[in-house]
């Protein structure tokens, strides 16, 4: 983090000390990791004594302190640190979150939203970014009202790009985050079908999805999906300049002549704003779902003042960063297993199933999906259409685990499934069981699922078997 003293953080913060007085908040530095979690303290660093559900932060000050913290963010005196003590914890880190990037100066916040791809797109632009300067991104999926203080809160004096990926629960959650850190860029991938109980429609998480880029300044770029038209039509409820990008012509950045590689990695040609002539890029990620995540990216880095040619090799070379999205394990007896299983909606299981087939070119392919969560009453209806699909596209075989996702079995079978092409079992180790009997060397086997359906430690114990590793 920025060096702070404990008596900036509490005039940030607009807290009282406790354990210290104000020559001594003013002699003490911070300058190491801001944690939420005890274990995660380290020397010089400040702990953020959360009160959760099912857990109390305050308990455990005393090990962060053990770890070298040097300081509290509280809502009650503790005697095991010097502290700043709050009403609102949330609200007081925002506030410091935001006294973080304000002392910074010379700070390019981009922020990221989408119904799917968050993650996988932060990721690559982070590795791009990273390749021209000082470059922090959220580790893993850090993308909420603590999320995202938390990934500010590792700027340096150094870092000049910061990305922020930003989900949204509910009308006015991005315009929150939003609040502390406020983009130069914004980014809207795509309006899926994700959380579409929660929110009624896909019109309604548009409405949602859009708060990021009416957050922008005039000064600022909206990077908007030109292939999704909910997205697009984003253009009308930001300040700042536009910029479409996709693979038709009304895109100012397009993708053309899109190829996968046996093993179901894209390639295209980009032409348009900032690109002069046409540039090959090719993509070490697996899926053609990838392409419009590259384009948001090469979009966001030309606007940040990379050349285009330096951005086609960095993406060249970029590895994923975060687990269980397309991640991508060979074992040593020929199988190769593919687990996606951090997330799922129907857009994202669709894009999922396409790269199974592009992977399992003259190979044997195992789909072996879990539930899609938080589709309310189009639950049933998106689950049947998951599994005709899995038939339409000729997947060897489908493997549905557990009751809700049952539906894709069904659908399967009513698509004109017969056999055992097309199964159900109840649970992920009866899938374990199933797929530990029956897979062979040459096959694909690709789990996909929402994260609370678990079948990403399906994958985990999958691609441990006959002595795999990930890779």
């Amino acid at each position: 983090m920025i060096p702070l003293t404990l008596k900036e953080i509490a005039d940030l913060t607009g807290g009282r000390l406790h354990g210290t007085d104000e020559a001594g908040a003013a002699a003490l530095v911070v300058d190491g990791p801001v944690v939420t979690d005890s274990r995660e303290a380290g020397p010089g660093g400040l702990y953020v004594a959360r009160v959760g559900e099912s857990m109390d932060g305050h308990q455990f000050v005393g090990d962060a302190r053990a770890a070298g913290a040097v300081a509290a963010l509280t809502t009650r005196e503790v005697e095991d640190l010097p502290c700043v003590v709050v009403d609102d914890v949330q609200e007081a880190f925002a506030a410091l979150a935001r006294g973080v990037i304000a002392a910074h100066g010379e700070l390019t916040v981009i922020g990221i939203t989408g119904s799917s791809g968050k993650t996988s797109t932060k990721d690559l632009l982070a590795s791009v970014l990273s390749s021209a300067a000082p470059t922090v991104a959220p580790a893993g999926s850090l993308n909420s009202e603590v999320g995202v203080p938390l990934t500010v809160c590792r700027v340096t004096s150094q870092t000049r790009f910061l990305v922020v990926e930003m989900g949204a629960r509910g009308v006015g959650h991005i315009e929150y985050l939003t609040g502390i850190a406020r983009p130069h860029i914004g980014i809207v991938l795509n309006v899926g079908s994700a959380h579409v109980g929660e929110f009624g429609s896909r019109e309604a998480i548009g409405r949602a999805k859009s708060e990021l880029v009416a957050a922008l300044e005039p000064t600022g770029l909206a990077v908007l999906n030109a292939d999704d038209p909910i997205v697009s039509a984003m253009a009308a409820a930001t300040p700042a300049r536009v910029e479409l990008v996709g693979t038709g012509p009304e895109a100012d950045l397009r993708a053309t002549d899109i190829a996968l590689d046996e093993a179901g990695r894209p390639s295209f040609t980009v032409s348009g704003r900032g690109v002069d002539g046409d540039v090959r890029v090719t993509l070490p990620l697996h899926g053609e779902h990838h392409v419009g995540n590259a384009l948001a990216v090469i979009a966001t880095a030309l606007e940040c003042g990379l050349p285009i040619d330096a951005v086609a090799a960095s993406m060249a070379t970029a590895t994923p960063a975060s687990r269980w999205r397309m991640e991508v394990t060979e074992r040593p007896d020929g199988v190769t297993v593919v687990n996606d299983a951090y997330n799922a909606n129907p857009e994202s299981m669709r894009a999922a199933l396409k790269a199974l087939v592009a992977m399992g070119h003259g190979r044997r392919t195992w789909a072996v999906l879990g539930t899609m969560l938080e589709l309310g009453d189009e639950s049933t209806t998106e689950h049947d259409a998951i599994g005709r699909l899995a038939v339409r596209l000729n997947i060897s075989r489908l493997v549905v685990v557990g009751e809700t996702a049952r539906p894709m079995a069904t659908g399967a079978q009513h698509e004109g499934s017969w056999g055992d092409e097309a199964t159900w079992v109840p649970d992920a180790d009866a899938a374990y069981d199933l797929l530990d009997r029956e897979l062979a060397p040459g096959d694909v086997v690709l789990l996909k699922s929402s994260r609370d359906a678990g079948l990403r430690w399906l994958g985990d114990r999958l691609a441990m078997t006959k002595e795999g590793n990930p890779t």
